[in-house]
């Protein structure tokens, strides 16, 4: 029993000596492995998005003032569209608005247009001006649709010109007033909105060049004549001997005197007297308007002479 007791004390002691391994237990293992995985991509992740970045070009550009502007061929088609009217729309306008549609003719085609325009686009606006003048509706609203696919062939300047024409013509159409279903307002809104976008057109230096030489145009009617200083001149000698003529004209009757007027009767008399001082009004008025006309076309031929300078 002794002996016994000796042995099993003997083992425990055995067991004492011997180094027992320590275990160490981890809360979350794959926890920890997952966490050592992803810290390094989160950190090149991080350093991807500190990194620049390239916008694309069409987006900057597409915020840009110029790609938000109208297309011009857009807002012409909408000046098309506002005159699909009535055939017999125009005709049945007021005087006074007959009147007003002949004034904006006449800016719509005042001057050297096809210089200023372009051959073909000038040729519209021409045919489009007779028939405002001649109050066709149906003949106006086909000219006016070829618009829009000729404005792509125009130069800066020749944008410009057109743009300047359709705001003169578009103000003519605004001070009508109301009218109808507003027909007239709605022309003119175009043809304003159109013009002021047009006569913004950048201008190079060759038509710049153009526009500095272009003329002034005087029209009466279909007669159009193209204003220069060297007839401005011409004009002002014209009036010089006209008015030259008219008074030596108005001194001959004058130095008639009455009482050498001898006549069958009092009646006849009086008739030659009349007849006598209607002349000397008209020969002294004559006189004066083409003194003022000498006057005015010198003037006009001196400005003319330092513009082209």
């Amino acid at each position: 029993m002794a002996s016994c007791l000796s042995l099993h004390q003997h083992s425990i002691y055995c067991l004492s000596l011997t180094p027992t391994p320590t275990l160490r237990f981890s809360k979350w293992p794959y926890h920890h492995h997952h966490i050592s995985t992803v810290v390094p991509s989160f950190r090149n992740n991080f350093l991807k998005l500190g990194s620049p970045t390239t916008v694309p070009s069409a987006v900057t550009e597409s915020d840009s003032p110029r790609s938000l502007e109208p297309d011009p061929q857009t807002l012409l088609q909408q000046v098309a569209d506002s005159f699909v009217l009535p055939a017999d729309y125009f005709s049945q306008l007021p005087r006074d608005l007959r009147l007003d549609l002949n004034d904006a003719a006449f800016d719509l085609s005042n001057g050297p247009v096809k210089d200023e325009c372009g051959e073909e686009v000038g040729e519209i606006l021409l045919n489009i001006t007779r028939a405002w003048e001649m109050a066709d509706t149906s003949t106006s609203t086909a000219l006016v649709d070829k618009l829009p696919f000729l404005v792509g062939s125009l130069t800066g300047s020749q944008k410009s010109a057109f743009g300047r024409r359709l705001l003169s013509a578009g103000r003519r159409f605004h001070s009508m007033g109301q009218y109808g279903e507003g027909e007239i307002q709605k022309i003119a809104k175009a043809m304003i909105n159109t013009g002021k976008l047009l006569s913004a057109s950048p201008v190079s230096g060759v038509d710049g060049e153009e526009l500095k030489q272009q003329t002034r145009t005087f029209k009466f009617g279909d007669l159009q004549v193209e204003l220069t200083s060297g007839k401005a001149y011409t004009g002002a000698a014209i009036a010089f001997i006209f008015s030259f003529l008219s008074w030596e004209l108005s001194q001959g009757v004058e130095s008639i005197p009455e009482s050498s007027l001898q006549y069958a009767n009092d009646n006849a008399l009086f008739l030659a007297k009349s007849l006598r001082g209607s002349l000397l009004v008209m020969s002294y008025s004559s006189t004066i308007l083409s003194a003022f006309a000498m006057v005015g076309l010198t003037l006009l031929g001196g400005q003319l002479k330092s513009e082209d300078k």
